[in-house]
């Protein structure tokens, strides 16, 4: 039984296809898994296989037709047999449109009159994943389509190193696109083996993460990033580190300024209690220090009214006693205020989770060179971004925003500092 041939839709998306190649003619023999044409959809150019076996009684297509989904392409059967009812049927062309620019001549079948429609079977090619099995092309001839040749000649290829994988070795336009001249190299695999250790939560570790989890969930966090120009800070610490016994480091240099800030905007050196917010008076700073389990935060008390050089000998020594893991429990206790320092890590800018009881803790970076304007001209300009993460049930934005200002001018003109 003859059974016609129709475009189905190769992709999800595909309306029409155009026939980039069509591969067979009248007359040809033709079995389930050949090359039929070579469709361009919108995504790709694709291989249109058959499915059928027999033999080619009328080809409606031709290279370089535009067809819409269903149109027919060919009408496949045994020697002789009469189609001429798929090319007459009415109804369904109704539903199937007729092949776009392309009149239908009839010429191993000539018929000179409309007939009514027989129950023949009409099969719709889908794409297939797979091409069938390439062939070695004779030494005498090489088979390429038309459309390959003129890709080859394009590209400088040579055809005789190209194999096909289209029918009877046929090459195509899809082998010149995935053909390489130069060798294949051979990558050894890598074997890998899954592995992990596991290791006991010390005392300190759940503490931090029970701490930091109930900060977290229960504080409303909210940030602000500001850029401080640290070029009269970094002149100032050299001067310092000239004439003082002790040497200061930019972290001693942002704690004084940071108390300093406070003093002048009291409304971050705070707590949320509940029923009721805690105004402290006082200015104790926490630094967070890291060791080998976790994070300590020894707290440097009184820090407003300490000089830059006492900030630092105390610091340094908290830190020793933090690492050591010799920290006193009123050495870890009061804060007001906390400060979180990534810089010397080369950490540009982060956000830091809040220290309870505190309601702000500031995130400090690295300073680092970048090109700024200075009294209107373009000079290397060191830069520090502080981030401040709020607790927004008792520090609103705009209170935020303050300190960060002050503390910005602060650091901007460090002279003060030594006031």
């Amino acid at each position: 039984m003859a059974e016609a041939i129709r475009l189905g839709r190769m992709t999800d998306t595909m309306e029409e296809g155009f026939v980039a190649e069509l591969s067979i003619k009248v007359g040809d023999k033709i079995k389930a898994g050949d090359t039929l044409a070579e469709i361009e959809t919108d995504k790709a150019t694709l291989p249109l296989e058959s499915y059928s076996n027999g033999v080619v009684l009328h080809v409606a297509a031709k290279k370089g037709d535009t067809l819409k989904i269903n149109d027919l392409i060919a009408i496949v059967g045994k020697e002789g047999e009469d189609f001429s009812s798929l090319l007459n049927d009415q109804s369904s062309q109704k539903e199937v449109p007729a092949v776009s620019n392309a009149k239908q001549e009839v010429k191993s079948e000539p018929t000179s009159e409309k007939v009514e429609v027989s129950s023949q079977k009409v099969e719709v090619i889908e794409p297939v994943a797979s091409s069938s099995p390439a062939a070695t092309p004779s030494d005498d001839r090489i088979k390429v389509s038309p459309l390959a040749r003129s890709i080859a000649k394009e590209k400088g290829i040579e055809l005789a190193k190209v194999k096909g994988s289209g029918e009877e070795g046929r090459i195509v336009k899809r082998d010149l696109e995935t053909f390489s001249a130069s060798p294949k190299v051979s990558i050894p695999a890598f074997v890998g083996q899954e592995s992990f250790h596991e290791v006991r939560v010390s005392q300190m570790r759940k503490t931090i993460a029970k701490r930091l989890s109930e900060s977290k969930n229960g504080a409303p966090h909210f940030y602000l990033t500001i850029d401080v120009n640290m070029d009269n800070a970094v002149s100032l610490r050299t001067q310092l580190n000239n004439v003082l016994p002790a040497k200061v480091s930019f972290n001693d240099i942002v704690i004084k300024a940071v108390a300093f800030s406070i003093r002048q905007n009291p409304s971050v050196n705070c707590s949320w209690l509940g029923d009721t917010i805690r105004y402290n008076e006082h200015i104790h700073i926490g630094m967070a220090v890291a060791v080998d389990d976790g994070l300590l935060v020894p707290v440097i008390k009184f820090a407003d009214g300490k000089t830059v050089q006492q900030i630092s000998v105390e610091a340094k020594s908290l830190a020793a006693h933090a690492i050591a893991k010799k920290l006193l429990p009123e050495e870890m206790q009061g804060n007001t205020f906390t400060i979180s320092n990534l810089g010397m890590f080369g950490i540009e800018e982060f956000t830091a989770i809040i220290n309870p009881p505190d309601a702000c803790i500031l995130a400090v970076g690295a300073i680092r060179q970048e090109p700024g304007i200075v009294e209107g001209q373009v000079k290397i300009v060191n830069k520090l971004k502080l981030t401040l993460s709020c607790d927004h049930r008792v520090v609103d934005g705009a209170t935020g925003a303050k300190f960060l200002q002050i503390l910005k001018h602060t650091l901007e003109n460090p002279v003060s500092l030594l006031i």
